[in-house]
């Protein structure tokens, strides 16, 4: 495998133009923008739950320190309160999950599939192969055998 030729997944195949590889590579940035929002609701997620449980302790040291009915008051008002109606954040990201982010990786999936062979992240690659010094080490398409 000679690291200066880029490996076949990433070669665009025969007849696929300029136009589609673009349009392709924008739904692939729509998907990683996606999962950046997946990363902050996971984020969300546990800072939330987090959250939660300093309120329960503070509650906790509220009764210690003799104000049993304002920590009683925090219980039954914010510990264990749904963030929105009906649902802790574990159901809003099992929801997203199920719903929103699945489509959205299967729909990516199946345009790459029919569009482009399967093949991934063309327009990087591409991008790449445009930008490197050729022939140059550090600058090859893809890894040296046993580096």
């Amino acid at each position: 495998m000679d690291p200066q030729k880029p490996n076949e997944q990433h070669v665009r195949p025969d007849g696929v133009t300029d136009e589609t590889v673009a349009a392709v590579g924008k739904v692939s940035e729509a998907l990683e923008t996606i999962e950046r929002a997946r990363g902050h609701l996971y984020d969300f997620h546990q800072l939330t739950g987090h959250a939660d449980l300093l309120l329960g302790e503070a509650a906790d040291a509220l009764e210690e320190a003799g104000h049993a009915a304002t920590a009683q008051q925090l219980r039954d008002e914010l510990v264990g309160r749904n963030v929105v109606e009906g649902r802790w954040t574990f159901q809003l990201v099992e929801e997203f999950d199920d719903g929103y982010w699945s489509a959205f990786r299967e729909a990516d999936k199946r345009i790459r599939d029919e569009l482009q062979g399967g093949k991934r992240h063309l327009f990087e690659a591409e991008m790449k192969e445009s930008r490197r010094t050729h022939g140059r080490r550090h600058h090859e398409a893809r890894p040296i055998q046993g580096a």
